[in-house]
């Protein structure tokens, strides 16, 4: 088995060419400086080798920086984090800059990851905080790396950053199932304690009281621990001597269990999803929806208008969700207490 073949060097594109190693450079830092049939001589002679330019390390050497920006995500599985990506790419591609993309979901990993990222002169970090301080990152920021927060702010860190409307989303959830009749509405999630599901949760309960509903805290069922799976919560509720008549979940796993748990059982209840998810339209799964792919896009913008004014005021995007009927959120209670004879 013969081995891999070297990658061919500068050098070698310019004895194909005919022409000097720094004719070759000057080709790719300076093409204007280099007559048209110099040019395409040394361009041949590359893609004949297929040779690729380290602009990295030239960037590197030249004391400046990459045209990178680093994504730093705590799951690649989760759909909604994968089309975040898809916009932030979208959107660095168009300015000529390419996205990095990493993931951690331990928060001393993910500072590991931060500064190898760094080490690497990005540009830019962006990333779905998962820990409690990211303080370390002040100096970087003051030295002019740009830093944005997708999702959920970054904890003792002045930073762009870009939301959804959590709070308005847990609203319009619950409201909509009060809306259709229901009086007993569930909320699930795991985990509970970030940004996100504090802040739906706010809007969940908003609306809970605004219809008069007080004792909805019996059927939340939250929990913080990977090991407790959603499908066990979901049937924690279903079990309960007076369970609920709707569900709201507080993202799309949480959605995805319910339907699970409530297939399994063969149990029809009305359900709302937070969060878009594959097949919620074929299985009719009325959700709060939202653009994944806009808030990295959004994410990708303040990142560059960053490098342009690195001294502005910090900015906060919130993109907007809406509430998406396909049917399972407008099912009435299956049950309701007789009149009350008077």
């Amino acid at each position: 088995m013969t081995g891999l073949r070297a990658r061919a060097t500068l050098a070698d594109v310019a004895r194909l060419a005919g022409v000097s190693a720094k004719t070759v450079s000057r080709v790719y830092t300076h093409p204007d400086a280099v007559t048209a049939v110099t040019r395409e001589r040394v361009l041949e002679a590359a893609s004949r080798l297929r040779f690729k330019p380290n602009t990295l390390a030239r960037d590197l050497r030249l004391g400046g920086m990459t045209r990178t920006v680093g994504f730093i995500t705590a799951e690649f599985t989760n759909p909604f984090y994968i089309q975040v990506a898809a916009g932030i790419e979208q959107e660095c591609s168009q300015q000529g800059y390419t996205m990095v993309l990493a993931a951690s979901d331990d928060p001393d990993r993910e500072q590991q990851v931060i500064d190898a990222l760094v080490s690497q002169r990005v540009r830019a970090v962006l990333l779905v905080p998962i820990g409690d301080d990211y303080s370390f990152l002040e100096g970087e920021r003051q030295h002019g790396t740009a830093i944005v927060a997708i999702d959920r702010p970054a904890r003792n860190l002045l930073a762009d950053s870009v939301l959804l409307a959590n709070r308005e989303g847990g609203y319009l959830a619950a409201a909509e199932l009060v809306r259709h009749g229901h009086r007993r509405i569930a909320y699930v999630c795991n985990p509970a304690s970030v940004f996100t599901q504090v802040e739906r949760l706010a809007g969940f309960r908003a609306a809970l009281a605004e219809a008069g509903i007080t004792d909805g805290s019996a059927l939340e069922a939250r929990a913080d621990d990977p090991a407790v799976s959603l499908e066990s919560l979901v049937a924690g509720l279903l079990d309960a001597p007076d369970p609920p008549t709707a569900i709201v979940g507080g993202n799309n796993r949480a959605t995805i269990a319910a339907i699970r748990e409530l297939r399994r059982r063969g149990t029809e209840l009305a359900l709302v999803g937070f969060d878009e998810f594959e097949m919620a339209d074929a299985l009719d799964i009325s959700v709060i929806a939202h653009d994944p792919m806009e808030m990295g896009r959004q994410a990708a913008r303040l990142a560059l208008h960053r490098l342009e004014d690195p001294t502005g005021h910090t900015r906060q995007v919130i993109v907007g969700v809406h509430y998406v009927a396909r049917g399972s959120g407008e099912r009435p209670p299956a049950w309701t207490a007789p009149p009350v004879d008077k």
